[in-house]
């Protein structure tokens, strides 16, 4: 095996009622002042705010509300969390919701800790993050995986620049995760979210080199219970059991297990972080949209490992490993479609895009030829146009 660092720090408590602990894991993580940060209503509207508010009151702490977080966080809005939340001298940031509220809640536990550094600096790689208030997350939709990972993501509405930041000061502290939470989510959302825990553990499967025995059979053990569960869940978004193995999928398939000993290649994330932040698309679409176009487009440089992801996650054995690997893509992409995921800009709902956009896509995803992008093969701005290009179809 080659060689890794694990931190996994992130206290779990899953279950039916888990986010009854709320008050006690905030107390036990050093919080008296609480800075409830959720999404654009639908914890608002479920009463889950007002219960969380309630456990937070009986336990004595005080509390403000910030709600508003759009699907794709905005810098703007992250930005004014930080005022309210130094306005009310928080401690601690509580996240409710999916990744989009984790992310935000992030961004302002960094902002409120940091106050002489505008957030964005840290995530333009500009100012070293040393330190951040405390976050602890009440998890209500299985995707994004923010609820253990060390990853945020922001969109800068003005430049339409969507950047991740990674760093161990992104850890939450702990999370609670009920699975009757994500019952009343729309199938798209449940569909969309199954499609970001495989991409978060896909763009670690394809790597180079890869030689981690263990790494792999959990990955594709995380990718065949997240299928077969995604089809069920989507059928019945209150199957409890279904919901339970996505929920626990999303936080294992981003919390850094299913890629230890290799380096990232998250092409596919880069790719669509474009998409999510020019057309402000849905996040999980954004991501089962490129996947078959950059699959095919690398698939050359390393079909073997595109033959293992086929045996091991969709049981392919005959043929060759040419053969094995254009099979694995396709019944990747052919599943996408079953759960109602986009597999091309036209199904996206974009419609076809012109060259000069491709250009400017392509332009902006390697940061203006200051980086390549991934790792199984590195994408110069060229390769991405092209990838791009493959994916500009109609629906």
């Amino acid at each position: 095996m080659q060689g890794f660092t694990f931190h996994a720090p992130t206290e779990i408590v899953f279950g039916r009622d888990a986010e009854a602990r709320a008050g006690a894991l905030v107390k036990k993580y050093g919080g008296s002042r609480v800075f409830v940060v959720y999404g654009s209503g639908s914890a608002a509207r479920s009463g889950l705010i007002n219960k969380i508010a309630g456990l937070l009151e009986s336990d004595g702490f005080k509390f403000f509300e910030f709600g508003g977080v759009s699907a794709n966080p905005t810098l703007s809005h992250a930005r004014r969390g930080v005022s309210e939340a130094i306005k009310f001298e928080a401690d601690f940031i509580l996240a409710v919701g999916g990744g989009s509220a984790i992310d935000a809640a992030k961004a302002i536990a960094h902002g409120a800790c940091n106050r002489e550094i505008d957030i964005w600096k840290f995530w333009k790689r500009e100012a070293e993050l040393v330190k951040s208030l405390p976050v602890g997350v009440v998890l209500t939709i299985s995707a994004a995986g923010s609820e253990t990972s060390a990853s945020a993501v922001l969109t800068d509405g003005e430049t339409n620049e969507k950047r991740g930041l990674s760093s161990e000061r992104n850890r939450p502290k702990f999370a609670l995760m009920n699975p009757e939470l994500t019952f009343t989510l729309p199938k798209y959302q449940v569909a969309c979210g199954v499609a970001d825990i495989m991409m978060h553990t896909m763009d670690r499967f394809f790597t180079q080199p890869a030689l981690n025995e263990t790494t792999d059979e959990i990955a594709a053990a995380i990718l065949r219970t997240v299928i077969k569960n995604g089809r069920a869940a989507i059928q019945n978004p209150s199957d409890y059991d279904a919901a339970s193995e996505l929920m626990w999928c999303g936080s294992l398939s981003h919390n850094g297990i299913t890629g230890l000993g290799y380096p990232f290649d998250f092409s596919v994330h880069q790719l669509g972080h474009e998409l999510g932040g020019r057309f402000n698309v849905a996040h999980g679409a954004s991501l089962s949209t490129m996947w078959g176009s950059w699959a095919n487009y690398v698939r050359d440089v390393n079909p073997a490992r595109f033959a293992k992801f086929a045996e091991m996650v969709w049981e392919i054995h005959d043929g060759s490993d040419e053969e094995k690997s254009k099979t694995g893509i396709e019944k990747t992409v052919a599943y996408f479609k079953e759960i109602g995921m986009p597999t091309c800009f036209g199904e996206l709902g974009i419609g076809l895009q012109d060259c000069k956009t491709i250009g400017e896509l392509a332009e902006s995803c390697v940061f203006y030829g200051k980086r390549l992008v991934g790792n199984f093969k590195p994408l110069d701005k060229n390769d991405v146009a092209k990838i791009y290009e493959a994916a500009n179809r109609p629906s």
